[in-house]
Protein backbone atom coordinates (compact mmCIF):
# COMPACT_ATOMS: atom_id res chain seq x y z
CA UNK A 1 0.00 0.00 0.00
CA UNK A 2 1.23 3.48 -0.81
CA UNK A 3 -0.87 6.64 -0.70
CA UNK A 4 -0.27 10.38 -0.46
CA UNK A 5 -2.74 12.45 1.56
CA UNK A 6 -2.85 15.95 3.02
CA UNK A 7 -2.23 16.39 6.73
CA UNK A 8 -5.57 18.11 7.34
CA UNK A 9 -7.63 15.30 5.79
CA UNK A 10 -5.76 12.55 7.63
CA UNK A 11 -5.71 14.38 10.96
CA UNK A 12 -9.44 15.03 10.83
CA UNK A 13 -10.30 11.37 10.18
CA UNK A 14 -7.95 10.07 12.87
CA UNK A 15 -9.23 12.59 15.40
CA UNK A 16 -12.79 11.36 14.86
CA UNK A 17 -11.60 7.76 15.18
CA UNK A 18 -10.05 8.12 18.65
CA UNK A 19 -13.21 7.45 20.66
CA UNK A 20 -13.66 4.10 18.92
CA UNK A 21 -10.25 2.68 19.86
CA UNK A 22 -9.22 0.28 22.61
CA UNK A 23 -7.04 2.44 24.89
CA UNK A 24 -6.05 0.14 27.75
CA UNK A 25 -4.73 -2.99 26.06
CA UNK A 26 -2.50 -1.97 23.17
CA UNK A 27 -1.89 -5.62 22.26
CA UNK A 28 -5.45 -5.77 20.92
CA UNK A 29 -6.02 -5.10 17.24
CA UNK A 30 -8.88 -2.80 18.24
CA UNK A 31 -6.23 -0.33 19.44
CA UNK A 32 -5.31 -0.03 15.75
CA UNK A 33 -7.04 1.68 12.87
CA UNK A 34 -7.46 -0.23 9.62
CA UNK A 35 -6.39 1.59 6.46
CA UNK A 36 -7.59 0.32 3.10
CA UNK A 37 -6.59 1.89 -0.22
CA UNK A 38 -8.63 0.90 -3.29
CA UNK A 39 -10.27 2.56 -6.30
CA UNK A 40 -8.43 5.83 -5.72
CA UNK A 41 -9.88 6.12 -2.22
CA UNK A 42 -8.60 5.81 1.35
CA UNK A 43 -10.86 4.14 3.91
CA UNK A 44 -10.03 4.24 7.63
CA UNK A 45 -11.88 2.12 10.20
CA UNK A 46 -11.85 2.04 14.00
CA UNK A 47 -13.89 -0.06 16.42
CA UNK A 48 -13.90 -1.33 19.99
CA UNK A 49 -16.52 -3.96 19.05
CA UNK A 50 -19.33 -1.97 20.72
CA UNK A 51 -19.24 0.99 18.31
CA UNK A 52 -17.44 1.52 15.02
CA UNK A 53 -16.55 4.29 12.60
CA UNK A 54 -15.36 4.20 8.99
CA UNK A 55 -14.59 7.18 6.79
CA UNK A 56 -13.75 7.21 3.08
CA UNK A 57 -11.83 10.02 1.39
CA UNK A 58 -11.13 10.46 -2.30
CA UNK A 59 -8.80 13.40 -1.59
CA UNK A 60 -5.76 11.18 -2.00
CA UNK A 61 -3.12 10.25 -4.53
CA UNK A 62 -2.90 6.46 -4.72
CA UNK A 63 0.31 4.79 -5.85
CA UNK A 64 -0.52 1.25 -4.73
CA UNK A 65 -3.66 -0.41 -3.33
CA UNK A 66 -3.49 -2.41 -0.13
CA UNK A 67 -4.15 -2.67 3.59
CA UNK A 68 -2.40 -1.54 6.76
CA UNK A 69 -3.04 -1.26 10.47
CA UNK A 70 -1.42 1.09 12.98
CA UNK A 71 -1.91 2.13 16.56
CA UNK A 72 -4.55 4.84 16.25
CA UNK A 73 -3.24 7.07 19.05
CA UNK A 74 0.38 6.94 17.93
CA UNK A 75 -0.52 7.53 14.31
CA UNK A 76 -2.50 10.66 15.20
CA UNK A 77 0.34 11.99 17.36
CA UNK A 78 2.75 11.55 14.45
CA UNK A 79 0.42 13.27 11.98
CA UNK A 80 -0.05 16.20 14.37
CA UNK A 81 3.71 16.68 14.58
CA UNK A 82 4.00 17.23 10.81
CA UNK A 83 3.67 20.46 8.88
CA UNK A 84 0.48 21.25 7.00
CA UNK A 85 1.66 19.50 3.86
CA UNK A 86 1.20 16.16 2.11
CA UNK A 87 2.08 12.92 3.91
CA UNK A 88 3.05 9.58 2.42
CA UNK A 89 1.82 6.33 3.97
CA UNK A 90 3.56 3.18 2.75
CA UNK A 91 3.69 -0.44 3.91
CA UNK A 92 6.98 -2.36 3.76
CA UNK A 93 6.98 -5.91 5.14
CA UNK A 94 5.18 -5.67 8.52
CA UNK A 95 5.54 -1.94 9.08
CA UNK A 96 3.67 1.20 8.12
CA UNK A 97 6.01 4.05 7.17
CA UNK A 98 4.79 7.62 7.63
CA UNK A 99 6.88 10.20 5.75
CA UNK A 100 6.95 13.93 5.16
CA UNK A 101 10.01 15.63 3.69
CA UNK A 102 13.00 14.57 5.83
CA UNK A 103 10.84 13.14 8.66
CA UNK A 104 10.09 9.42 8.73
CA UNK A 105 8.35 7.17 11.25
CA UNK A 106 7.55 3.48 11.20
CA UNK A 107 4.90 1.67 13.21
CA UNK A 108 4.39 -2.10 13.54
CA UNK A 109 1.27 -3.54 11.95
CA UNK A 110 -1.09 -6.34 12.95
CA UNK A 111 -2.53 -8.75 10.41
CA UNK A 112 -5.31 -6.73 8.78
CA UNK A 113 -7.34 -9.93 8.28
CA UNK A 114 -7.83 -10.09 12.06
CA UNK A 115 -9.48 -6.66 12.18
CA UNK A 116 -13.14 -6.98 13.30
CA UNK A 117 -15.66 -6.94 10.48
CA UNK A 118 -18.38 -4.30 10.41
CA UNK A 119 -22.05 -5.38 10.35
CA UNK A 120 -23.72 -5.73 6.96
CA UNK A 121 -26.62 -3.52 5.91
CA UNK A 122 -28.15 -5.94 3.41
CA UNK A 123 -31.73 -7.05 4.17
CA UNK A 124 -31.98 -4.75 7.18
CA UNK A 125 -34.98 -2.39 7.44
CA UNK A 126 -34.13 1.28 7.22
CA UNK A 127 -35.43 4.79 7.49
CA UNK A 128 -34.10 7.97 5.96
CA UNK A 129 -33.91 11.16 7.92
CA UNK A 130 -32.53 14.62 7.46
CA UNK A 131 -29.11 14.44 9.08
CA UNK A 132 -29.41 17.86 10.69
CA UNK A 133 -32.71 16.90 12.34
CA UNK A 134 -31.30 13.57 13.54
CA UNK A 135 -28.30 15.30 15.08
CA UNK A 136 -30.57 17.93 16.63
CA UNK A 137 -32.84 15.27 18.11
CA UNK A 138 -30.11 13.27 19.81
CA UNK A 139 -28.40 16.39 21.17
CA UNK A 140 -31.65 17.61 22.73
CA UNK A 141 -32.32 14.38 24.62
CA UNK A 142 -28.73 13.46 25.56
CA UNK A 143 -28.66 15.38 28.90
CA UNK A 144 -31.60 13.25 30.10
CA UNK A 145 -29.84 9.92 29.53
CA UNK A 146 -28.87 8.30 32.83
CA UNK A 147 -25.37 7.16 33.82
CA UNK A 148 -24.55 3.76 35.33
CA UNK A 149 -28.15 2.93 36.16
CA UNK A 150 -28.57 -0.75 37.14
CA UNK A 151 -31.50 -0.76 34.70
CA UNK A 152 -29.24 -0.79 31.64
CA UNK A 153 -31.95 0.43 29.28
CA UNK A 154 -31.92 3.82 31.05
CA UNK A 155 -28.26 4.28 30.10
CA UNK A 156 -29.35 4.81 26.52
CA UNK A 157 -31.83 6.67 24.35
CA UNK A 158 -34.93 5.12 22.84
CA UNK A 159 -35.68 5.56 19.16
CA UNK A 160 -39.34 4.62 18.80
CA UNK A 161 -40.16 4.24 15.11
CA UNK A 162 -43.79 4.53 14.01
CA UNK A 163 -45.27 4.53 10.50
CA UNK A 164 -45.54 8.34 10.33
CA UNK A 165 -43.15 9.65 12.99
CA UNK A 166 -40.12 8.81 15.13
CA UNK A 167 -39.88 9.61 18.83
CA UNK A 168 -36.44 10.13 20.39
CA UNK A 169 -36.73 9.56 24.14
CA UNK A 170 -34.44 9.60 27.19
CA UNK A 171 -35.03 9.55 30.94
CA UNK A 172 -33.01 9.46 34.16
CA UNK A 173 -36.21 8.83 36.22
CA UNK A 174 -36.26 12.45 37.43
CA UNK A 175 -37.09 13.84 34.00
CA UNK A 176 -38.03 12.59 30.56
CA UNK A 177 -37.11 14.26 27.26
CA UNK A 178 -38.92 13.56 23.99
CA UNK A 179 -38.31 14.91 20.50
CA UNK A 180 -40.78 14.04 17.73
CA UNK A 181 -39.69 13.85 14.09
CA UNK A 182 -42.36 13.40 11.43
CA UNK A 183 -40.99 10.70 9.14
CA UNK A 184 -42.31 7.61 7.37
CA UNK A 185 -40.69 4.23 8.05
CA UNK A 186 -41.00 0.68 6.76
CA UNK A 187 -42.45 -0.67 10.00
CA UNK A 188 -42.99 0.03 13.69
CA UNK A 189 -39.88 -0.74 15.70
CA UNK A 190 -38.02 0.49 18.79
CA UNK A 191 -34.36 0.33 19.76
CA UNK A 192 -32.16 1.63 22.57
CA UNK A 193 -28.85 3.28 21.69
CA UNK A 194 -26.11 3.50 24.38
CA UNK A 195 -25.21 6.96 25.63
CA UNK A 196 -21.61 6.72 24.41
CA UNK A 197 -22.82 5.99 20.88
CA UNK A 198 -25.28 8.89 21.03
CA UNK A 199 -22.51 11.30 22.10
CA UNK A 200 -20.04 10.13 19.47
CA UNK A 201 -22.61 10.18 16.72
CA UNK A 202 -23.45 13.77 17.61
CA UNK A 203 -19.84 14.78 16.86
CA UNK A 204 -20.00 13.66 13.23
CA UNK A 205 -20.81 16.01 10.35
CA UNK A 206 -22.80 14.73 7.41
CA UNK A 207 -25.73 15.47 5.12
CA UNK A 208 -27.85 12.70 3.64
CA UNK A 209 -28.27 9.83 6.07
CA UNK A 210 -29.72 6.32 5.98
CA UNK A 211 -30.35 4.37 9.19
CA UNK A 212 -30.33 0.56 9.06
CA UNK A 213 -31.22 -1.53 12.10
CA UNK A 214 -32.16 -4.88 13.55
CA UNK A 215 -32.60 -6.25 17.08
CA UNK A 216 -28.90 -5.92 17.94
CA UNK A 217 -27.34 -3.21 15.79
CA UNK A 218 -27.90 0.25 14.36
CA UNK A 219 -25.92 1.38 11.30
CA UNK A 220 -25.85 4.94 10.00
CA UNK A 221 -24.56 5.46 6.48
CA UNK A 222 -23.83 8.61 4.52
CA UNK A 223 -21.86 9.22 1.35
CA UNK A 224 -18.52 9.35 3.17
CA UNK A 225 -18.86 7.41 6.41
CA UNK A 226 -20.39 4.43 8.18
CA UNK A 227 -21.16 4.39 11.90
CA UNK A 228 -22.46 1.43 13.86
CA UNK A 229 -23.32 0.65 17.45
CA UNK A 230 -24.53 -2.37 19.31
CA UNK A 231 -27.88 -1.77 20.98
CA UNK A 232 -29.00 -2.17 24.57
CA UNK A 233 -31.30 -5.13 25.09
CA UNK A 234 -34.07 -4.26 27.49
CA UNK A 235 -37.55 -2.83 27.89
CA UNK A 236 -37.67 0.95 27.96
CA UNK A 237 -40.24 2.51 30.34
CA UNK A 238 -43.69 3.23 28.93
CA UNK A 239 -42.88 6.87 28.31
CA UNK A 240 -46.28 7.73 26.82
CA UNK A 241 -47.92 6.92 30.16
CA UNK A 242 -45.64 9.43 31.91
CA UNK A 243 -46.62 12.38 29.71
CA UNK A 244 -49.53 14.28 31.28
CA UNK A 245 -52.55 14.07 28.99
CA UNK A 246 -54.01 17.34 30.27
CA UNK A 247 -52.60 20.46 31.91
CA UNK A 248 -54.74 22.68 34.09
CA UNK A 249 -52.46 25.62 33.34
CA UNK A 250 -50.32 26.43 30.31
CA UNK A 251 -48.06 29.45 30.75
CA UNK A 252 -46.03 30.94 27.91
CA UNK A 253 -42.67 32.12 29.24
CA UNK A 254 -39.66 33.94 27.83
CA UNK A 255 -36.59 31.75 27.65
CA UNK A 256 -33.92 34.43 28.23
CA UNK A 257 -35.62 35.94 31.29
CA UNK A 258 -36.06 32.52 32.86
CA UNK A 259 -32.48 31.48 32.12
CA UNK A 260 -31.05 34.66 33.65
CA UNK A 261 -33.08 34.37 36.85
CA UNK A 262 -32.54 30.64 37.35
CA UNK A 263 -28.78 30.97 36.81
CA UNK A 264 -28.64 33.72 39.45
CA UNK A 265 -30.29 31.52 42.08
CA UNK A 266 -28.26 28.47 41.03
CA UNK A 267 -25.12 30.27 42.25
CA UNK A 268 -26.38 29.50 45.75
CA UNK A 269 -28.50 26.40 45.23
CA UNK A 270 -29.39 24.02 42.39
CA UNK A 271 -32.75 23.49 44.05
CA UNK A 272 -35.05 26.39 43.33
CA UNK A 273 -38.58 27.45 44.23
CA UNK A 274 -40.49 29.57 41.73
CA UNK A 275 -43.74 31.37 42.52
CA UNK A 276 -45.89 32.42 39.56
CA UNK A 277 -48.21 35.33 40.32
CA UNK A 278 -50.45 37.28 37.98
CA UNK A 279 -47.83 39.93 37.16
CA UNK A 280 -44.65 38.73 38.85
CA UNK A 281 -42.49 35.59 38.86
CA UNK A 282 -40.30 35.21 41.95
CA UNK A 283 -37.35 32.87 42.41
CA UNK A 284 -35.65 31.73 45.62
CA UNK A 285 -33.07 29.17 46.69
CA UNK A 286 -33.96 25.97 48.51
CA UNK A 287 -31.32 24.75 50.94
CA UNK A 288 -30.77 24.11 54.63
CA UNK A 289 -27.74 26.33 55.04
CA UNK A 290 -27.78 29.86 56.42
CA UNK A 291 -27.56 31.36 52.93
CA UNK A 292 -30.21 32.39 50.44
CA UNK A 293 -30.81 33.97 47.05
CA UNK A 294 -33.94 35.70 45.74
CA UNK A 295 -34.91 37.56 42.62
CA UNK A 296 -38.04 38.34 40.63
CA UNK A 297 -39.13 39.51 37.21
CA UNK A 298 -42.18 41.46 36.08
CA UNK A 299 -44.19 39.21 33.82
CA UNK A 300 -47.84 38.93 32.83
CA UNK A 301 -48.61 35.25 33.44
CA UNK A 302 -52.37 35.57 33.01
CA UNK A 303 -52.92 33.59 36.24
CA UNK A 304 -55.65 34.38 38.74
CA UNK A 305 -54.24 32.12 41.46
CA UNK A 306 -50.61 31.72 42.48
CA UNK A 307 -48.67 28.63 41.36
CA UNK A 308 -45.63 27.29 43.22
CA UNK A 309 -43.00 24.94 41.75
CA UNK A 310 -39.78 23.54 43.21
CA UNK A 311 -37.26 21.86 40.95
CA UNK A 312 -33.63 21.07 40.15
CA UNK A 313 -32.37 24.01 38.10
CA UNK A 314 -30.17 21.79 35.91
CA UNK A 315 -33.20 20.08 34.38
CA UNK A 316 -34.75 23.39 33.37
CA UNK A 317 -31.51 24.88 32.08
CA UNK A 318 -30.75 21.76 30.03
CA UNK A 319 -34.11 22.18 28.31
CA UNK A 320 -33.79 25.93 27.78
CA UNK A 321 -30.24 25.67 26.41
CA UNK A 322 -31.34 23.17 23.77
CA UNK A 323 -34.25 25.07 22.23
CA UNK A 324 -34.02 27.65 19.47
CA UNK A 325 -37.30 29.40 20.25
CA UNK A 326 -37.45 32.57 22.35
CA UNK A 327 -40.62 31.38 24.12
CA UNK A 328 -41.71 28.06 25.61
CA UNK A 329 -44.75 26.62 27.37
CA UNK A 330 -44.85 25.42 30.97
CA UNK A 331 -47.65 22.95 31.60
CA UNK A 332 -48.79 22.57 35.21
CA UNK A 333 -51.35 20.54 37.16
CA UNK A 334 -50.23 20.49 40.80
CA UNK A 335 -47.07 21.32 42.78
CA UNK A 336 -46.62 17.62 43.62
CA UNK A 337 -47.12 16.35 40.06
CA UNK A 338 -44.77 16.30 37.05
CA UNK A 339 -44.81 19.47 34.95
CA UNK A 340 -43.95 19.91 31.28
CA UNK A 341 -41.69 22.19 29.27
CA UNK A 342 -42.58 22.42 25.58
CA UNK A 343 -41.11 24.07 22.47
CA UNK A 344 -42.34 22.91 19.07
CA UNK A 345 -41.60 19.17 18.76
CA UNK A 346 -39.52 18.95 21.94
CA UNK A 347 -40.97 18.28 25.38
CA UNK A 348 -39.40 17.59 28.78
CA UNK A 349 -41.37 16.24 31.74
CA UNK A 350 -39.83 17.10 35.12
CA UNK A 351 -40.51 15.66 38.56
CA UNK A 352 -40.79 18.52 41.08
CA UNK A 353 -38.98 18.59 44.41
CA UNK A 354 -41.42 17.73 47.17
CA UNK A 355 -40.54 18.99 50.65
Amino acid sequence: MKVIVSKSVLENILTNAQSYLEKRDLSQITSHVLLHVENEKLNIKATDFEIGFAYTSSEVNVNEDGYATANGQKLLQIIKSFKDEEITLETITNYLYIKQNSSKFKLPMFNYLEFPSFPEIENKPKFEIDAENFSKAVKKITPSIDNNNPKFELNGALIDIKDSFINFVATDTKRLALFKENRTADRDFSLIIPKKAIIEFGKLFFQNLEIFYDENTLIAKSEDFIFFTKLINGKFPDYERIIPKEKHFRIQLERDKMVESIKQIAIISNEIKVLFKSKVISFESLNDENIEAKTEIDFETGLEDEISLSFNSKYILDFLSSIEESNFILGYNDSNMPFTLEAKDFITIVMPIIK
